[in-house]
């Protein structure tokens, strides 16, 4: 399933949002982990394919087909 352009400018949004504010925090400050979710949202923001959707619906079962 492919994102739509209005939810790809969501997860660009949110992860300029978090980026943000690891640079207001200051990069040795911030742990590595926080720049998961960065990379994970631009990610999903180029190819319109969201890992955690993707991972949660394997676990939990997907309604849609």
């Amino acid at each position: 399933m492919k994102a739509s352009t209005a939810m790809r400018v969501w997860f660009l949004v949110f992860a300029v949002i978090i980026f943000v504010g690891i640079y207001l925090t200051g990069f040795s400050n911030v742990h590595w982990f926080l720049y998961l979710p960065v990379i994970a949202l631009v990610f999903a923001s180029i190819t319109g394919i969201c890992p955690s959707y993707i991972g949660i619906s394997k676990m939990f079962g997907s309604k849609e087909k």
